[in-house]
Formats: C-alpha cells, structure tokens, sequence
C-alpha cells in the first residue's frame, strides 16, 4: 500500500519545492506564515453521538436497509470543547436544519415507532437552527441549537487566545426522502430568509473581529477569487483566536442563493465551496485524496485556494485499517483533513488502531506544499 503510494509522494516533492520557491514566498512577506499555509485535522459530524441500539434497529427499519446503521453511523465524538482540548482537533462539521418556530425535530419517528415519546431537552422545542444528522432517524447530539455550539466554541476560544484559526464547516440539510417517506418531517428550505437568519445567528455569537469573512479578505477592484490569489489569506499573526466559516453543500441552489446579489460573497459569513474560475472562490472541497486527485489538491493549494479533504469514510476505513486516504490527505497539502477517529483508541471497538493527527502530533503543521522555508511547527501554536 504504502510502496504503490510512492510516486505520488515524489511528485509532490516537486509540486511542494515549486510552491515553496515561487506563491509561498510570495504570499508570506515578511516571514509571516499565512492561514493558507498551515495544515490542522478537522472532526467530520462533530456533533455526532450515536443513539440507542433499539433505536438503531429502527432507523434500519424507518429506511428499509438493514444494517445501514451499523456500517456508516456507529461512531461518536467527544464535545466541541474537548475535541480542541484533548485530541488537537482545529476544525469542525455542522450538519443544521431550519427549526424558526421551534420544536419541528423533538419527536423523531423512530422514538415513536418504539413508543419512547418525544425528546426532554427544551433546546428542540427553542426556536433557531439545530443541529443532527438526519432528522427523525439520527438525531443524537452533543448540542442541539446551533448558537449553543457556537458558543462552546467562543467559550474555548476566549480562554485560549493564540490558537490558530479553527474553520467551521456548515452543511445546510434537508429531510432524507425515505424517512419523509416513513412518517417523517419535512424540513423547511434553505432560501433567500433562512441563509440571512443563519449568518444572523453566527453574528450573534462571534464579533466581527473574532472572525476571518470574506469582507476581510477581498481587495477594492478585485474578486473574491483574484484577492485570494494575487493577495493572499490574512496572516496567523492577525489571525489567532478566531474562526472561519465554510459552507460544506456543493455549487447549486444554496449555494446560489447564498451569493444572489453578492457575488464575491459582499457583506457574508461564510465561505462558500465553489470552483475555480469563480469569482466567490476561496475555498474548495475535495472529499477523496487518493490518486491523480492528490497533486489536483497540491495544485490548488499552492495556487492559494483553501482546501478541505477527508483521510477516512466510517466506516470502512477503519474496518480495514487503511491509511491510504489519510496518507494522501496528509501529502496533498489540503488545509482541512476531516476525520471521524482523530484521537487513539476511537477505532479500537472495531479491532483497528487507525488514528489520523498530523506527523508532529501537534495541533497544526507547516503545510507541505506552500509553507514558507522558514515555517516552523513548534513556533505556530504558541505564538512565538
């Protein structure tokens, strides 16, 4: 595995010796590593907490595929604050849902096939954003309101000041078809209103200065795509302490709703994931890492976009104990490496020691592709 992985390595050396001789250097003026140039782990479904085995057997049920649960949804992360605490984790997912008038998601149709009545904490039946996997079926969380979260996070922050930026991924979800199907409920849409009320809630908790937006980074007379580019990413010198925010969904109606009237996403929170040639492109999601994908990632890297990919799919990545997607994750350079096993012993329940965390073990790395020469590790979290 790892033998096969080799020319892929040595053609990075020469993606990475290019970006460190040319838009590395250009882009870190003064020695100043840039927030493009640092490399963190990320948790996948950061909320995600798995629910009971009954409820189990009757999400299987609620979706007619036996055995679903068990081969992509059992595994469970530790709260926000721990993940940054405990396991060196700097970004995290958010699966939301619109919930304006509150209580849409408090009795999830497998809690009534099984008779256990609806949920008890009052924060599903408190209006606002929420935050699950799919409604009705998997909904287990380790904060159900989306501002809650939101305020672990600027909890931890605070009282750690000099951490690198931790970027915030936001997937915008609808009900699953086969669960509406069942009994189950219907989401509201994510239009025009929902997309300015989910940037309300995000202004609510984080100040303007404890956030990197796009307002920041886009200069007079350019894109927001030719200001990442020809200008570069703000540096970690004036970036420490506070987040950014990434929109998870795939170029399509939110995200075009979401740019309607701003297409260099003037006056937004988010990020969204688009594609070069765009003038809203900053961040780009590539999922899979492995083969020719792995120099793609390099390529736009080094280019200055930033990047997220994945170093394991739960649950067969950890089944077989396979570190090629993580391997490549790591080699491409991408930004954010999403996993759901970022601490040792996560995956030992399925008989395996697969872990993904940087090579220095650190919370943030040196990014192998357009880390400056003089970018070091040791130097990057603590601030000296």
């Amino acid at each position: 595995m790892r033998r096969a992985f080799m020319p892929v390595v040595l053609g990075l050396l020469f993606v990475a010796s290019f970006a460190n001789s040319s838009t590395a250097a250009q882009t870190s003026r003064g020695g100043d590593v840039r927030v493009n140039q640092l490399q963190v782990i990320g948790t996948h479904n950061s909320y995600h907490r798995e629910i009971s085995e009954r409820e189990q057997a009757a999400y299987d049920a609620a979706i007619n595929t036996p055995g679903d649960y068990d081969a992509f949804l059992a595994y469970s992360h530790a709260a926000l604050a721990r993940q940054f605490a405990r396991q060196n984790v700097r970004g995290l997912e958010l699966d939301l849902l619109g919930d304006p008038l509150g209580g849409l998601y408090d009795e999830p149709l497998i809690r009534t096939m099984l008779g256990l009545g609806p949920l008890a904490d009052p924060a599903w039946r408190a209006p606002g954003i929420k935050v699950l996997h799919i409604p009705d079926v998997d909904y287990k969380t380790t904060c159900v309101q989306f501002v809650s979260c939101l305020r672990q996070v600027r909890a931890w922050s605070r009282a750690h000041r000099d951490h690198v930026p931790v970027a915030i991924m936001l997937e915008l979800k609808r009900s699953d078809a086969r669960v509406v199907a069942a009994g189950g409920v219907v989401a509201p849409a994510w239009d025009a209103g929902a997309l300015d009320a989910l940037d309300a809630e995000i202004r609510s908790v984080f100040a303007a200065e404890e956030m990197i937006t796009p307002d920041e980074i886009r200069r007079t007379g350019r894109t927001l795509e030719a200001s990442v580019l020809h200008d570069g990413w703000p540096t970690l010198r004036d970036s420490r302490g506070k987040v950014m925010f990434l929109l998870d969904n795939d170029p399509g109606p939110i995200r075009d709703a979401y740019i309607a009237g701003r297409p260099n996403l003037e006056g937004r929170v988010l990020f969204t994931n688009s594609r070069p040639g765009l003038s809203d492109a900053a961040f780009i999601k590539r999922n899979e890492p492995r083969g020719i994908n792995t120099l793609q990632i390099a390529d736009l890297v080094r280019r200055g976009y930033y990047v997220r990919t994945r170093s394991d799919v739960p649950l067969q990545t950890v089944v077989e104990n396979d570190t090629s997607m993580l391997d490549a994750a790591l080699v491409s350079g991408a930004q954010l490496v999403s996993t759901d096993f970022p601490q040792t012993g996560m995956s030992a329940r399925y008989d395996s020691d697969f872990v993904a965390e940087l090579p220095n073990g650190r919370s943030a790395r040196c990014n192998p592709v357009n880390a400056p020469r003089d970018c070091r590790d040791d130097r990057l979290q603590a601030g000296r």
